[in-house]
């Protein structure tokens, strides 16, 4: 093999592994399926046994209960996971 030819096969390589890896952070799924956290129920409180001291909980984060129940996303809403679309053209403008 040639020096080009080498050359040639390794930059062609590493145009396809950008290509893939790039690839591979949009298909990670769809926010309309559900998910592996979507049944998880909640457990009672740790039960500490009789002459141990429990845990300091005093800064722990208290999740408040569902009171609403959850509403339903369409096909065409967007995932919640993702950021909401930004258009830089129209915050650029001057206002006043």
């Amino acid at each position: 093999m040639t020096r080009r030819s080498v050359l040639r096969a390794s930059s062609a390589f590493t145009v396809c592994a950008a290509l893939l890896l790039l690839g591979g952070c949009k298909s990670t799924g769809s926010c309309h399926k559900p998910h592996a956290y979507s049944d998880a129920e909640s457990l009672p409180p740790l039960q500490i046994p009789v002459g141990l001291d429990g845990p300091d909980t005093r800064a722990a984060v208290r999740i408040p209960e569902l009171t609403e129940p959850e509403v339903p996303r369409g096909k065409k809403d967007p995932c919640l996971e993702e950021p909401p679309k930004f258009d830089t053209a129209s915050s650029a403008r001057p206002t006043g």
